[in-house]
């Protein structure tokens, strides 16, 4: 009696009823949403004016996007700062292979608070609080940076050989000493990594957080938009672009110094 035959790649029915679902909720998305192809027809068309009428790029109010770029990147540096300073005890007292589960559970859930918002939406608050200018920007990206490289700190920790730990120990030094001698040197490099791509991000956000108010070349930029002013538009897109490429050249260098 022969062997039934097996298929060498059998159908899985319900994948395909899960993705047969995912492409129905999609187009009944799409239609609640406004989402048809004479209003994108349309947008391509205004896009396209939108666009003629940015070219070429106005660099005539230099002076006034050098100033924006300037605060922005001080925005960023120290917020970038600043966050690190705060993230690393944090990310030291989340780590649950270093600390009891009540410490790193508290530090979780406030790291998880952190995360919980856009950096443009924690702006608005700070804005609302202590009022529009660079302060407000800078407070918003702490959190941000906090939220981010804590909890990136702390999963690194959590993946450290102990074996290493278990020797600083031996030799009798305190938990300060463990953690300098033991525990950093394994995630240095790694820390190091976070730290550049948040600097990087924070490049980025500050241009986010000055269009609600918290300063930088954001401000700028949301200014510009208000005249109708899309040739100076362009001019601060295309400088902000040159200062994200550059800072990501200064990430590169900086990862492979300390690794």
């Amino acid at each position: 009696m022969k062997a039934a035959r097996r298929a060498a790649f059998p159908p899985n029915w319900w994948a395909r009823l899960g993705w047969a679902l995912m492409a129905v909720y999609v187009v009944y998305a799409a239609h609640r949403l406004g989402f048809v192809p004479e209003r994108f027809a349309t947008g391509l068309a205004h896009g396209q004016r939108f666009l003629a009428r940015m070219f070429p790029p106005n660099f005539d109010r230099w002076g006034l996007i050098q100033s924006g770029i300037i605060e922005s990147i001080q925005i960023a540096v120290i917020a970038t700062v600043a966050g690190i300073l705060l993230a690393l005890p944090l990310g030291f007292l989340a780590a649950r292979n270093l600390m009891p589960p009540s410490i790193s559970w508290s530090a979780r859930a406030f790291i998880a608070l952190c995360r919980s918002f856009h950096p443009i939406i924690v702006a608005i608050l700070f804005v609302k609080a202590i009022g529009f200018g660079a302060l407000a920007g800078i407070l918003a990206l702490v959190v941000a940076s906090v939220g981010f490289i804590a909890k990136l700190f702390a999963e690194a920790i959590e993946e450290i050989s102990l074996k290493q730990v278990e020797a600083v120990r031996a030799t009798g030094a305190g938990f300060l000493a463990i953690l300098i001698m033991g525990v950093v040197p394994q995630v240095l490099p790694r820390f190091i990594g976070f730290s550049t791509y948040q600097l990087d991000s924070n490049l980025r956000n500050s241009t986010m957080v000055g269009i609600v108010g918290g300063g930088g070349i954001g401000a700028t930029l949301f200014t510009a938009y208000q005249r109708f002013d899309f040739d100076v538009v362009l001019a601060i897109l295309i400088v902000i672009v040159a200062m994200i490429m550059l800072a990501e050249i200064v990430s590169g260098w900086a990862r492979r110094v300390f690794q």
